[in-house]
């Protein structure tokens, strides 16, 4: 009887370290998810793509995969977490077409101005053959897994504080804030403006005291960053479309089952396209263009105008990625056109 209850507790014992081995192998399928804005799914896009995405992987995999967010860049700048994602030490992050060119330069072939007709053509662009294209090489040179492109926000526009910008010669010799990216510097010297780079944390300041005369950034931006205050003409110029660039570990996503990989590659894909719709909401509500055409002098290029600035700009920027990413960079860069203009038909 001693015998029975020793092996009955020996045999406990055993069952009990296996379901803690169980138990941990369940926790390491967490994904740690970075995110450069707050989590609120209806303040903005990456807190609309961290929220549905969450909620479709844990609900998805009955819990077997469990997703952690961690919003307004709690865990360091863009390009640092990117480090992060590639050593395995958080699983995935959504990050902005500045702070992934830290990692894949060539992301710069995207910044080609004036190329996107209308909005709807650019998630054609990036859901489709040409996005698989640009995903397989980011893959290839990160070593990353890519889970999608999402909307940083819609087009880029012009704001600043001297003139409102309706033509190539308004540009001359304003001081236009710019990522640090040479493409974007390229895009504003082209026209006639004077690129100064200055970081986002600075970007307020500087306008308001006159260091920069104006910036360039999507309608929610502009709004979210109160730029309104310090800017007083808004030119709809639509010249770019940066997307957020959504990756994982490699080992952390070959880790998960064919199941799991399953429910997080539809999980992205939908919560992209809350992105995309938050986007939207946010630029034609009250928190967008509405509120700050009551602020701001606000004018839209027409066709005639958009091609004149587009044949001003195009062939410098063009110059510059092939001169920086060579033959490579140069077919990826006509691939990409290639797409517009199949999507725009």
């Amino acid at each position: 009887m001693t015998f029975t209850r020793r092996a009955f507790r020996t045999a406990a014992a055993a069952s009990i370290l296996m379901m803690s081995a169980v138990g941990a192998a369940h926790a390491e399928k967490v994904i740690k998810l970075h995110h450069l804005n707050n989590d609120d799914p209806f303040d903005n896009a990456t807190g609309a793509m961290a929220t549905v995405f969450k909620s479709l992987v844990e609900s998805g995999t009955n819990g077997s995969v469990k997703v952690q967010t961690f919003p307004n860049g709690q865990l360091g700048k863009d390009a640092e977490v990117l480090q992060q994602v590639k050593a395995g030490v958080i699983q995935s992050g959504i990050h902005s077409v500045g702070g992934f060119a830290s990692v894949y330069p060539m992301i710069g072939v995207l910044d080609v101005p004036f190329a996107f007709p209308n909005i709807s053509v650019t998630y054609e662009v990036f859901d489709g053959p040409f996005g698989d294209k640009l995903a397989a090489d980011i893959e290839a040179k990160t070593g990353m897994h890519v889970l999608g492109f999402g909307d940083s926000g819609g087009f880029y526009d012009f704001t600043n504080s001297k003139r409102q910008i309706k033509s190539v010669a308004d540009m001359k010799g304003l001081k236009i804030r710019t990522q640090g990216l040479d493409t974007h510097k390229t895009l504003v010297s082209s026209l006639g403006g004077q690129p100064v780079a200055i970081a986002w944390a600075e970007v307020y300041t500087a306008l308001q005291t006159g260091v920069a005369d104006g910036q360039m950034n999507p309608v929610p931006i502009i709004a979210f960053a109160k730029f309104n205050e310090v800017q007083k003409y808004l030119t709809l110029s639509e010249h770019l479309f940066s997307p957020y660039v959504w990756v994982m570990n490699k080992k952390a996503y070959d880790g998960l089952s064919d199941s799991e990989k399953a429910v997080v590659a539809y999980a992205a894909r939908s919560a992209i396209v809350a992105g995309r719709g938050i986007g939207r909401i946010i630029e034609a509500s009250s928190r967008g263009l509405p509120a700050l055409s009551k602020a701001m002098e606000v004018y839209a290029l027409t066709p005639e105008q958009k091609a004149q600035f587009r044949d001003a700009a195009q062939p410098a920027v063009k110059e510059i990625i092939v001169k920086t990413f060579g033959a490579e960079g140069e077919e990826m860069m006509n691939a990409f056109l290639a797409a517009i203009d199949e999507a725009g038909k």
